[in-house]
């Protein structure tokens, strides 16, 4: 195990709209203020979408097994974001409803907002975590000092 220790920063409070695109947003606010590190929290729907429900078996590397949102769906979960390189880059799980079903999952995919989002973001300060890529996995993996 690794660990690092660091402070909440700025908490930022966003509102996206019907069609906005959930992710990209994200990271043009990242970019903007210019964070390193975070920790965020969604609530609200999202439409057009596509998650990872975990690996077909528990072999390495893990081969995905994906699940299309095509209609809305109710949203919540949380991610984080960390920088590979000179990019920032979206961990986020939720679970996703539709009147009787339920999907959680990784929204690794373009997504769509439906009516509304809601995000809750709180910067990390003093830590140096960082996303890698793990050639054992073949996935962008968290990296800490």
């Amino acid at each position: 195990m690794k660990y690092e220790v660091g402070k909440a920063g700025r908490i930022i409070v966003a509102r996206l709209e019907d069609g906005e695109d959930v992710l990209k947003n994200l990271i043009k606010i990242v970019k903007k203020e210019n964070m390193k590190a975070a920790v965020f929290y969604i609530v609200g729907g999202i439409r057009k979408g596509r998650i990872v429900v975990g690996p077909e078996t528990d072999k390495i590397p893990p081969k995905p097994v994906w699940k299309e949102l095509k209609e809305s769906h109710e949203v919540v979960g949380l991610g984080t974001i960390f920088w590979e390189k000179k990019n920032p880059k979206i961990h986020f799980h939720g679970a996703f409803g539709k009147k009787n079903r339920a999907k959680v999952g990784c929204l690794r995919e373009k997504a769509e907002t439906f009516l509304v989002l809601e995000v809750i973001m709180i910067e990390i300060k003093g830590i140096k975590a960082e996303r890698e890529l793990d050639p054992r996995t073949g996935l962008t993996l968290l990296k800490l000092q």
